[in-house]
């Protein structure tokens, strides 16, 4: 008994650090690898919504692509004299309806080659229900059927409005399709004198995204009304979910990247994006559990963790009585580094045993910096996509119908107006092709201003005033391009729909630190008990010229400056909108610099 005393009493530093190091080595290992499985899971799913939100992006590009070659589609049909000709005009014989059925089908040959995707199907059809149909066994449909159906009905009711309807009945043969319906009318009397339809299988309106799905990512086009007219959850087609739109509503309308729903019974992580060209709402159910047990096997971790104990432990029971005084020193200096000095690294002293594991702890230390300066410039790098995600583009309408309305002018002689308007669309273009995060002068942002006011009102006639009130301790003040302009081109177009002569004033003033721009106009305005004080212009459609919505503006700007500024609406109906825009002060020389 006493030698055994003996030997306790001589190994007594031995026996506790070897102690201490085998109950560190378990309990340290149970803390990485419940930290590993934790950190693991948190980590995947904010990468895979980062994923997940720009393939949602790229799937709302196509279907905006889509939207876009309806309305051209519908824009050609409307305008195209022949096919407006021949739907009114009477046949009294067979061979006139031949050659009205010969040349209307010819016009529908040209606009319908360049419908987006090819799969789409385009339909004209007469007040005596005759059927024009570029692709008949796409849609066998017959007259009668489809101008007794409650789509039709719903276009006679809303003539001047591009319907999407979702059908799955004997119209359509009970194979799901959506349906985009236009009434024809005369621009005059608007008079009702046929039907356009643009039809597409809900298997084809698949395709924009089903190689973006897979086993527990599942992907939804939901309508205003929760119906679901697409989806790889082919038992779901058909179906009404107003609790699925109803979170999808409030991740937009909150700005949220996503929520954790239960749907259909199951536990989802659920993104969503808005089609306000159609009404309808992408969502992405993605369900946890399949996806990561694809990535993250916990068995294996923890069998891993137990292994590399058992190999631990052994070592330490080896090789720790020739290594007790290096020791003592290494864990002197470990405790220096728990108050903090991370950048310390570990002497290299003693046998070679502690060199090896001063060196191999310096190793680990000096390659979790470059890990942390990894994760920083990543962090860097998805701030920088999210600014480039704003990134407009010059919307093509507003050249055609700039460049149509100069040379109207200079067919009339108004040579000096055409000149002044070429001018003032080159120095807009060429402030719109630039790169969008630069900043220019308040002088130079007033100068743009006032070249678009110029061209609308060469457009347009001068029914809108707008009027200038710019401090002139101001105009050196630095801010980011097209961030006025968007107001400016929603009061143009939208605030003035009922009233047709107004006002736009333009104030811009230091004030508080800030700089502090207002666009007022005493427009048609809006309820105000139906603004929602958070989200108001937040949902602006594309502009005419720069393709950039308000809610772009706001959410570039808390991107670049912070949550203090940004943009707020606020309006009164019938008597107008107030936007008030909050920027940092930005002196000229910070950005010579």
């Amino acid at each position: 008994m006493k030698k055994i005393v003996h030997i306790i009493q001589d190994n007594n530093l031995f026996i506790k650090i070897f102690l201490v190091m085998v109950i560190s080595i378990i309990a340290v290992s149970i803390f990485i690898t419940i930290s590993s499985i934790r950190m693991s899971s948190n980590l995947f799913m904010e990468t895979f919504s980062i994923t997940n939100t720009k393939v949602l992006t790229q799937i709302k590009d196509r279907f905006n692509t889509f939207s876009y070659s309806v309305v051209s589609t519908s824009i050609k049909v409307d305008e195209n004299g022949t096919i407006k000709r021949r739907l009114q005009e009477e046949t009294s014989n067979d061979i006139e309806k031949s050659r009205s059925y010969y040349q209307i089908k010819t016009q529908m040959e040209r606009i319908f080659a360049e419908i987006d995707p090819n799969e789409a199907n385009l339909i004209i059809m007469s007040l005596d229900n005759e059927i024009f149909n570029m692709n008949y066994f796409n849609w066998p449909v017959k007259g009668t059927e489809l101008r007794n159906h409650a789509i039709t009905k719903q276009t006679e009711a809303r003539p001047n409005e591009i319907i999407y309807q979702f059908d799955q009945s004997n119209l359509t043969n009970n194979i799901p399709m959506v349906i985009v319906s236009k009434a024809l009318t005369e621009h005059s009397t608007g008079k009702i004198y046929g039907y356009q339809y643009v039809s597409i299988r809900e298997k084809d309106l698949r395709s924009f995204y089903e190689g973006y799905t897979s086993e527990g990512n599942n992907v939804l086009l939901i309508n205003s009304s929760g119906q679901i007219i697409s989806s790889n959850f082919h038992q779901k087609i058909g179906e009404k979910e107003p609790k699925l739109l109803q979170t999808a509503k409030n991740i937009e309308n909150q700005g949220i990247e996503y929520l954790n729903v239960n749907i259909f019974n199951e536990d989802y992580l659920m993104l969503a994006e808005y089609l306000p060209t159609l009404d309808m709402y992408i969502v992405n159910l993605v369900d946890k559990d399949k996806v990561q047990s694809n990535l993250v096997d916990t068995n294996e971790i923890i069998l891993i963790s137990i292994l590399i104990v058992l190999i631990a432990v052994f070592i330490v029971f080896l090789i720790l009585r020739k290594m007790t005084v290096s020791i003592s020193k290494l864990v002197n200096q470990i405790s220096d580094m728990a108050r903090y000095q991370f950048t310390k690294p570990l002497e290299e002293t003693g046998g070679y045993e502690a060199k090896k594991i001063a060196n191999s702890f310096n190793y680990m230390l000096n390659e979790l910096h470059d890990y942390v300066e990894i994760l920083l410039r990543t962090q860097e790098k998805q701030r920088k996509a999210e600014l480039e995600a704003l990134q407009h583009q010059i919307n093509p309408h507003f050249i055609y119908n700039t460049l149509a309305s100069i040379k109207f002018m200079i067919k009339q002689g108004k040579k000096e107006t055409a000149f002044n308007t070429i001018d003032a669309f080159i120095s807009l273009i060429q402030n719109a092709l630039g790169d969008v995060d630069e900043l220019i002068t308040v002088e130079q942002e007033l100068g743009n201003l006032k070249n678009y006011v110029l061209i609308n009102h060469a457009r347009y006639g001068d029914r809108i005033k707008v009027n200038y009130l710019v401090s002139p301790d101001c105009l050196h003040l630095q801010l980011p391009k097209l961030v006025i302009q968007p107001f400016i081109e929603n009061a143009f177009f939208h605030a003035f729909t009922k009233k047709k002569h107004g006002y736009i004033q333009i104030l811009m003033a230091q004030r508080e630190n800030s700089l502090v721009c207002e666009i007022v106009d005493n427009g048609d305005g809006i309820n105000e008990e139906k603004i929602d004080r958070k989200a108001i212009g937040m949902k602006g459609k594309r502009q005419l010229f720069s393709g950039i919505g308000v809610r772009n503006v706001h959410e570039r700007i808390q991107l670049l400056y912070g949550k203090n500024y940004g943009v707020n609406i606020t309006s009164e109906l019938n008597k107008g909108t107030k936007v008030v825009i909050t920027l940092p002060i930005i002196e000229e020389l910070e950005n010579q610099k």
